[in-house]
């Protein structure tokens, strides 16, 4: 028995380490899991966020071609209200599944600029519908449109740990006519 006494202690640090090195897989493969999931989650909300922003912007897009015919706009494809209602009908309907997606995965941040952004461009919808033409209205409308547009990409970033990003207000150049050489 005295042997077994003996060897007692090297039987308990063997026992102790085993459980400490069990512990220590368990603990690095739930961190690993967790990062794992963060990652996939964030691979969504990065989706939800790109889908939701294309679905506002064909909505944009329309407005401005339609707002070039009702001469507001300098968009180089004028588009008339007629042509323009099946577009925006498929702007909506693209925009409302979107929309529950963003609803489901976004944080409260950029739910709520995202709000900001398409109460806008609702707005501008509604003043390409009802066919107005005063142009200085027309641009207090972009200039919401793109800051709301901005605040969302802002907040976006936010959300996902990414550094600032670019304004996308691009500086055009502005042509000049052709001279008339007859």
């Amino acid at each position: 028995m005295s042997v077994f006494l003996q060897q007692l202690p090297a039987l308990i640090g063997v026992v102790v380490g085993a459980l400490g090195s069990y512990l220590a897989l368990v603990r690095s493969d739930q961190a690993r899991f967790g990062r794992e999931q963060a990652a996939r989650w964030e691979e969504r909300r990065l989706a939800v966020y790109g889908d939701y922003a294309r679905s506002v912007k064909k909505t944009v897009t329309v407005t401005y071609r339609v707002a070039a015919a009702l001469g507001c706009g300098t968009h180089p494809d004028p588009l008339s209200l007629d042509e323009a209602k099946p577009l925006l009908a498929e702007a909506n309907n693209g925009r409302d599944p979107s929309g529950e997606a963003l609803l489901m995965l976004g944080s409260v941040e950029v739910v709520d600029t995202a709000r900001a952004w398409v109460v806008t461009v609702m707005e501008m919808e509604r003043y390409v519908r009802e066919g107005r033409r005063d142009p200085d209205a027309w641009q207090a409308l972009l200039a919401r449109q793109r800051a709301g547009r901005e605040g969302y990409y802002t907040a976006v970033r936010e959300d996902l740990g990414l550094p600032p990003g670019h304004a996308a207000r691009w500086r055009l150049p502005v042509s000049e006519p052709v001279p008339d050489q007859r």
